[in-house]
């Protein structure tokens, strides 16, 4: 069966490699195709997933191939070695002796540009463009992730929500333990925080701390806990457990892919940063604050509006308007767009409203899955190429 080669540059550390490595596990096991990824940053890699040696060259991890993408680039011939799919995500841009090979090969690969995340209108429009390559004869599809049924949807495996449904209060007291943190408490909010930096911190970290409801904050590694330090006036490392009036918090270890579903689905609510994590926090069905990713010229400001109004204007909406508006208001204000007027009364109007927003949670989730999974549909549109590889199976 011919080869998958996915390509893979890390830029903000776990967030590009946390999408290609679900994506790559996800086609190798579900779809038990031969894979092939590249990554030009295997100590990133290896935190999120411990099997990864980051000094090996050439490894195997999960049934997935995983190469060192050093430069130069090592000599691969792709029509050789059976590759008929190549990813390149999030325009990393193939080394230019892999795109002459391509252009060698017979017959032609598949070569798809996996695009970022984005809730835009103009997606839709875009999603499946080709563009045809100068002087190679090749053709790149421009493949975008999505909310609707005219994208490629989410990355989402067969059993996750499954999974999630067995996610037990037993299960979430064994999780607790395994993480050395206290459990679950009768009118604790319970909360996960992941962030880039982020100057709203410490203005929240002020409204938990006389919250009238006591908060328990999950803190994530990175410069979430080094600014929790700082609030502090004291060293906040990984094991540490600090109380400060109403918030308790606690500093994690850094969590595997596999370990962080289980952290947000044992939270009322999920503070998650970037693509990755904002992705699992909606298949989740817990109520979330999305931090997107700074970017000079704004644009995150579009997109998180964009996705705003979708999520807030969806299905059931006008059921909850005074929930949504509140989780509007906080959305703004983390994202240091507008600050939230009356940020201890609205925080409590959160706390209020946490179930109420499960539910609509739960909706934005079952709409999503309409859309079919990313993997999924990446294979569809491969088959539907000439025919190269077998339909994927219906349900996932």
């Amino acid at each position: 069966m011919s080869r998958w080669d996915l390509f893979c540059r890390v830029v903000d550390n776990y967030g590009d490699i946390g999408v290609c490595w679900r994506l790559a596990r996800q086609l190798a096991s579900e779809h038990h195709l031969p894979v092939r990824l590249w990554v030009d940053d295997l100590a990133s890699f290896a935190r999120l997933c411990p099997a990864v040696d980051p000094l090996a060259p050439v490894q195997v991890v999960e049934s997935v191939e995983v190469c060192r993408w050093t430069d130069p680039f090592p000599a691969v011939d792709p029509h050789a070695e059976s590759a008929a799919v190549v990813i390149e995500a999030f325009a990393c841009e193939l080394p230019a002796t892999y795109i002459a090979a391509l252009a060698r090969s017979t017959p032609r690969p598949v070569w798809i540009n996996l695009e970022y995340l984005s809730a835009e209108e103009w997606v839709e429009g875009c999603h499946l463009g080709r563009s045809p390559q100068p002087d190679s004869g090749l053709v790149k599809t421009f493949f975008f992730p999505g909310f609707t049924t005219r994208t490629g949807g989410l990355l989402k495996e067969r059993d996750l929500l499954e999974r999630r449904a067995r996610f037990n209060d037993r299960a979430e007291e064994a999780f607790r333990s395994r993480l050395g943190v206290p459990l679950r408490a009768d009118g604790r909010i319970t909360v996960s925080l992941f962030c880039y930096e982020n100057p709203r911190l410490r203005h929240w970290l002020d409204v938990w701390r006389e919250s009238a409801t006591p908060i328990q904050v999950f803190v994530s590694p990175g410069w979430g806990q080094a600014e929790v330090g700082r609030w502090l006036g004291e060293p906040f490392l990984e094991g540490t457990c600090v109380q400060r009036g109403q918030v308790s918090l606690h500093a994690l270890p850094f969590l595997p892919q596999s370990e962080y579903d289980p952290l947000l689905w044992s939270c009322d609510l999920n503070f998650v940063r970037g693509e990755d994590s904002f992705v699992r926090a909606q298949w989740a069905e817990r109520p979330f604050v999305w931090q997107a990713y700074p970017q000079a010229d704004a644009a995150h400001v579009v997109k998180l509006q964009a996705f705003l109004d979708r999520y807030l204007a969806s299905d059931g909406a006008k059921e909850q308007p005074e929930a949504l508006e509140t989780l509007r208001v906080v959305w703004r204000d983390w994202n240091g767009l507008e600050p939230a007027p009356r940020p201890g009364a609205t925080w409590g109007e959160l706390v209020h409203s946490h179930r109420e927003l499960a539910k609509r949670g739960k909706e934005w989730a079952a709409r999503l899955d309409q859309a079919g999974d990313l993997a999924n549909n990446l294979v569809r549109f491969v088959g539907e190429q000439g025919g190269l590889f077998p339909q994927p199976r219906q349900g996932g």
